[in-house]
């Protein structure tokens, strides 16, 4: 049986500050409007917890049954390694699935009860549908991983359903401008998968994984590279400009100077354990993007930081 070492590992820890940074610009961006609610936050955080662990038990499952894990660069793959067997994992993906589901209703019916029964029920089917992206990315026959399509997934709901997503639980109405921050988020969190494939590039062209990276290439990948991480701030930079009511909004383009060494490292690497690390300098600068755009945008919403 494995340890809780072992576990601890397979969870992968290092990828839970990406996944709550949608939350947090989305919580922000709604308290800058005037509505915040504790058990909204709460809920929303655990269940992204939850469906980032399944995403993470999924992808050594399905990886491991299929034998890309092989010869990987980065994190010992439990499955792969043989430290958890196989139907020990599928167990741990249906526990993580079920918490993910039982936080997820607990989430959308505090935030709309029996008032707001439509939305409950889209917001139902959208949760469905994130823990079946999560499970799906490796997982089954035909797994969206394996046709280069997780790219859009990941900008799909760690960027625009995230985002927006979390705005409307606190606000029950859409706020278009929104759009612009969710695009960030999610373009930075595309550029976590996209260095994650580019490290396992050479792994996932073996063994027939067509992620994007094999698809088009290590040098145009590092290009898209660049480009995530540019639109990410040029979005930012918009929204910020339509909603302008102080200097201090501008607190977040700190970022982009340990963005502009994160990239540069990237495009110049040509050992892809090398950038193994770089998969935590960008989910940690994605999270302190979150965290200094929404915090700019709230404090800006105070008379005493109004000062241009």
């Amino acid at each position: 049986m494995a340890n809780l070492k072992t576990w601890i590992s397979t969870f992968r820890l290092k990828t839970l500050p990406l996944s709550i940074s949608g939350i947090i610009m989305g919580t922000f961006i709604a308290a800058s409007d005037g509505f915040f609610e504790i058990k909204i936050l709460i809920l929303s955080l655990l269940t992204t917890l939850f469906l980032q662990i399944l995403s993470n038990v999924a992808n050594d499952y399905g990886d491991g049954v299929k034998g890309t894990d092989k010869g990987r660069i980065g994190d010992r793959r439990a499955v792969a390694s043989g430290d958890i067997s196989s139907s020990t994992m599928l167990k741990a993906v249906i526990v993580f699935a079920v918490l993910s589901l039982i936080t997820g209703v607990a989430l959308i019916w505090i935030a709309f009860g029996k008032d707001y029964i439509y939305q409950l029920l889209v917001f139902l089917f959208l949760g469905i549908a994130a823990i079946a992206a999560a499970m799906r990315y490796t997982m089954g026959k035909n797994p969206y991983g394996y046709a280069g399509l997780g790219d859009i997934f990941v900008f799909i709901f760690f960027g625009i359903v995230s985002v927006m997503g979390t705005y409307f639980l606190y606000t029950k109405s859409f706020n278009w401008e929104v759009l612009l921050p969710a695009t960030s988020v999610g373009l930075l969190s595309a550029g976590v998968l996209n260095l994650n494939n580019l490290r396992d590039y050479n792994t996932d062209l073996r063994s027939r994984k067509k992620t994007l990276v094999v698809k088009i290439g290590v040098g145009n990948s590092k290009l898209y590279h660049e480009m995530l991480t540019m639109m990410a701030i040029v979005t930012a930079v918009i929204y910020s400009s339509l909603n302008y009511l102080g200097l201090i909004q501008s607190i977040f383009l700190i970022i982009i100077i340990p963005l502009v060494m994160h990239v540069k490292r990237v495009v110049n690497n040509e050992k892809p354990k090398e950038l193994e690390p770089e998969l935590k300098k960008l989910a940690l600068i994605t999270l302190s993007f979150s965290v200094l755009f929404g915090l700019g945008i709230y404090l800006a919403t105070f008379e005493y930081f109004q000062f241009f």
